[in-house]
């Protein structure tokens, strides 16, 4: 089938399901059925367990994203600096490998209306490709080819931020237009990067500084115009209107007190509710999988769940097959302290 085809085929609907809004319940029939019909009509027959047992040499996942015009998990690498397809197996198959380029993949999104992924690209000291020149003063987005990994664009973050301080781009989200927004974990800074690859920043505010030593913006979360961002080291959470970007606000949540310390992945799902996922690895927080309601457009926010992980070190939620979220381990707890592994998992939740 070629390419034009599968595009149009689900390009009304995962734009809106892949950039974290709120799709209306009557197009969400629609959305799955365009997804399966572009995966049958490639040849994808790809079932999904509620647990998938990944592997591979040394991968490390932190990030993982849902292709749904070949009905497939994409995984990035924090240690090999690569995004590899997961197959229902739980093998995978390398998709981005840029040596040259990428040294470790944090977050991770599928762009399934412009048939791309966007990576976002850090270094915090334990990938192979590490180096006392990026530890710490590396971000960067990239978008590849779904089909091919060949590369879309590439733009250097930490030199659009221009001020020579510390840099590591974590994660990232998508308007409808494409516009994407990349959170930065070392600097208190928002990207901002257009559909072909010219970027800015968006917003920069004291008050979104790490603790030292420490990570601070994370997950984040585009819906309506409004990104929502969460700091890892004490778990709050931020409202930023794009349109307005310098009113930047935090979000006062009720719940239960300390349950978002440690906040890494966001995903924004079609109900408008935003799931989320919590870990201790840098931060004294626990692993659970979190979520979180508004009424009033993020101005506040509930904290209806707190779900412990049956996984250790939980990074990130994933958008899955038919509507579904998986929570992902890729054993980070195991890299930080100098150990690696072959074993990462995909939990539905």
């Amino acid at each position: 089938m070629n390419r034009q085809l599968s595009r149009a085929l689900v390009a009304a609907a995962t734009t809106a399901l892949l950039t974290a809004g709120a799709l209306p319940a009557a197009n969400a029939a629609s959305a799955n059925a365009a997804s399966a019909n572009a995966a049958a009509a490639n040849g994808h027959a790809a079932h999904y367990q509620a647990v998938v047992a990944g592997h591979a040499p040394s991968l490390h996942p932190e990030g993982a994203t849902w292709d749904p015009l070949h009905r497939q998990f994409l995984v990035g690498s924090l240690h090999h600096g690569t995004v590899s397809a997961v197959r229902p197996d739980g093998s995978v198959r390398t998709l981005v490998d840029e040596p040259q380029t990428i040294v470790s993949v944090l977050g991770l999104h599928v762009d399934a209306a412009r048939d791309r992924v966007l990576v976002a690209n850090g270094d915090n000291g334990v990938g192979v490709r590490s180096s006392a020149a990026t530890t710490g003063k590396l971000a960067g987005l990239g978008a590849y080819d779904l089909e091919t990994g060949r590369r879309l664009f590439y733009v250097d973050l930490a030199a659009v931020a221009g001020d020579g301080a510390a840099h590591i781009a974590n994660d990232v989200a998508f308007a409808p237009d494409g516009t994407a927004y990349v959170t930065d974990s070392l600097s208190p800074i928002v990207y901002r990067v257009t559909r072909d690859g010219r970027a800015s920043v968006l917003l920069r505010d004291a008050r979104l500084s790490p603790a030292p030593g420490g990570y601070g913006l994370n997950g984040i979360v585009y819906q309506d115009g409004t990104l929502v961002l969460g700091k890892y080291d004490d778990g709050t959470l931020w409202r930023v209107d794009v349109r307005r970007p310098a009113d930047v606000r935090p979000i006062p949540v009720t719940g239960t007190a300390g349950a978002l310390v440690g906040l890494d992945g966001l995903l924004g799902r079609r109900d408008g509710s935003i799931l989320g996922a919590t870990n201790g690895l840098g931060a004294p927080g626990r692993d659970a999988q979190v979520e979180l309601r508004s009424k009033d457009g993020w101005r506040t926010a509930r904290l209806v769940a707190v779900h412990p992980s049956v996984d250790p070190a939980v990074t990130a939620v994933t958008p899955g097959p038919d509507g579904s979220a998986y929570l992902l381990s890729g054993r980070m707890d195991l890299l930080f302290s100098g150990t690696t592994s072959d074993s990462f998992t995909l939990r539905r939740i």
